[in-house]
Formats: C-alpha cells, structure tokens, sequence
C-alpha cells in the first residue's frame, strides 16, 4: 500500500468549559464523536480543574469502553492546548515539561482547556501513539501597543479560542479564494466563552483576555468588571472564589446556577422571564461592543467579521450580531467549531512527514521590551 493510502488512526481530546468531546478519525474522516456536557454545579464540586483529569478520564474511557472502540493501534492522540508559557502558532509534541507547566499553569489562564494536553498524555501512556499540541488558547501574536497597560510592569496577556479562530479564518480566506495571511478578519468564538480577536495578515495582534477574564460576561465567566467593584465586592472573597468567576461560575452561571444557555434560553427568556431576557440581552450587547473594538487595531480596514463558536445555534445570536455590527465588514456565521478538524489536520500532516511538530521550550514567547 502506497504511503498516501494507509489509514492513519487519530484521537482528539478537547476539554472545553462545559463539555469534554473526544472524536475518533480515520483519515480525514470522522467515525466516532460524542460531546459530554458537565454543568458548572458538577464541576464546581472540585477543589481545581486539575482534580478534573480522573473525573474526565473516567468519563471518556467508559464512553470508549461502550462504544466498544478499541484504541491500541491508535498512531496520534491530539489534546487542546492549556496554560503553558506563551508559545508561537504551531504543532507541539506533548512530553512532560509541557503537562507539568500545564498543570501548573505558568501562561497565568486557568480554565478546562489545562485537561488536555494531560488527557491526551495518559491516553498515550495508555495505548501508544504519537501526543501532540495544536495552538494552544497562550498563543501570542499581540501587537506592542496592546501588551501595555495602565500599571507599569503589568502586561496584558493573549488568552483566546485560537485552535477555532485560525481554522475558521482559514476556511474563510480558502472560501474566496485568498489566503489568510491576505486578509484583516475579527473573529468572535462565541460559547462557553467568548474570546473576540483581531487578526491582521495572519496574525492575531489584538482581542479580550478571555482567560483572565477580560471582555463580555458568558455562560461561565464574569467578564470585565470596574477595579472599583471588584475591590468593593469581591475583595473579602477568596482568591480561587474569585478565579472561579473568572473561569466557571460567573455570568450565566452567577446569575442562574446553571451554564446551560440552551435551558436558559429555552425555558426562561422564551417563557417570559423578563431578567432572563435583560440578562440574555446584555451578553449579546456586549459581544457586539467588543467586536466593534476589534476595528480600531485594523484601522477599520476589516475585510470580513467570523462569528462561531456553539452559541450561535440559538436563534437570534447571529441576527443580533449583524444589527449590531455588520455596518464595520460583512458577517459569515459558522455556528459550532473547527477544532477537532485543525488538530486532526496537523496530526495528519505530521505523521505523512509534511510536518515537523514543534518542541516546547518552557519559555515564553514573548518576556517584555528590552530597549530601554
């Protein structure tokens, strides 16, 4: 059998805020997929998202185990990237300094994506195959001016759903038939979480730190706030009370004890309840704000505006945002995700030998000016 013909076996691991989904590929093509959502009351019942691993792991090898797939001839396991240092867009090998920086979250982004690379790493310890790493949300590609802030020695950090927006942009750019390296695009991943980034050229200069909790308020997370309310309110709380917030139980979830939009939607805004509506309303509003602020660092030369991400299977979101923000660039909705699809491309092309995956370094990629 000719190179190009063997069927090449790909797991992929993606723990997000609410879910974990895990996929299995052949090739190009996907034969078994399931997406698992936890609700952010199970969740929370864990001190750290770290003490998730064994919870997950369970889940996903029971479902493996049911679907009677056996994964001993598995060639690559493929994990969402998590807090590592800030590294540079790319394919990585996972080996320990990669979990252990990970786990121990040096990129300062604490949030479920840190499952993955330590999912895909016992997987592998398990059945064999080739780990790897595909742009990790630390990708750093920000532009000086948006590093800087109002506190010296400070710096703002690149957190952000990059795996989905780069893959995204790709499609687009093929779409038209321009590369994305041609094209200014803002980008907003809306689900979970909501990270809106701006990309100049093919490269994302500019967007919310959505892992620190910068931006619109989600299902999970709390968003921007005044310094002086958090100080006012949140200041008597305890430190990983307030990460929480940031990560897991804030926003919807603050407001309704539950992440899940689509019962929210559903059966609240649906129904009539007037503070869900207001509520539902407000993180809408605030997506499109962003979106619109994403034009400034492209000088409102913006070539298209890409909405993804599971929320927009809701009726209304997409509409809502053209109202709000389609007078900048036009709107192309891709309701859902690209991620398993990206990290499953990547594995391909390095197991063919078109690609020679990355080793992490365990420095960041960027570590502050050094001109004066």
């Amino acid at each position: 059998m000719a190179d190009e013909e063997k069927v090449y076996h790909v797991l992929v691991i993606n723990p997000g805020s609410t879910s974990t989904k895990i996929a299995l590929f052949e090739n190009e093509k996907c034969v078994l997929s399931r997406s698992v959502f936890h609700d952010s009351s199970e969740l929370l019942k864990f001190p750290t998202i770290n003490d998730q691993l064994n919870y997950r792991m369970h889940v996903m090898r029971k479902f493996l185990q049911d679907s009677h797939v056996d994964l001993h001839h598995i060639d690559a396991v493929v994990g969402r990237g998590g807090p590592c240092y800030a590294c540079a867009s790319g394919c990585y090998t996972i080996d320990q300094k990669l979990v252990d920086d990970t786990r121990e979250v040096k990129g300062h982004f604490y949030h479920s994506s840190m499952l993955g690379v330590q999912m895909a790493y016992e997987f592998q310890k398990l059945y064999g195959g080739i780990a790897l790493m595909v742009d990790p949300p630390v990708v750093d590609e920000l532009c000086d001016e948006a590093r800087i802030t109002g506190v010296k020695g400070i710096y703002r950090r690149a957190t952000a759903h990059v795996l989905n927006a780069k893959e995204t942009a790709r499609r687009y750019a093929a779409s038209i038939d321009k590369k994305y390296e041609d094209l200014n695009l803002i980008v907003a991943h809306i689900d979970g979480g909501i990270s809106i980034t701006c990309h100049k050229h093919g490269r994302m200069i500019d967007g919310n730190d959505a892992g620190g909790g910068e931006g619109p308020f989600t299902p999970t997370r709390m968003g921007s706030m005044a310094v002086t309310d958090v100080l006012d309110y949140l200041f008597d709380k305890d430190k990983s009370e307030v990460r929480k917030l940031c990560s897991q139980a804030g926003g919807l979830s603050s407001w309704f004890g539950t992440s899940d939009s689509a019962d929210i939607f559903y059966n609240k805004v649906r129904k009539g309840d007037k503070m869900a509506a207001r509520v539902w309303t407000a993180m809408e509003y605030q997506c499109a704000k962003w979106i619109c602020m994403m034009a400034a660092p492209l000088e409102g030369h913006v070539d298209a505006i890409l909405l993804t991400g599971g929320l927009l299977r809701i009726p209304g979101v997409t509409d809502y945002m053209k109202e709000h923000c389609e007078w900048i660039a036009p709107i192309q909705a891709y309701p859902g995700e690209f991620e398993h699809e990206s990290m499953v491309a990547s594995a391909l092309a390095v197991l063919r030998g078109q690609l020679k995956p990355m080793t992490y370094t365990g420095k960041p990629v960027w570590d502050g000016f050094h001109d004066n």
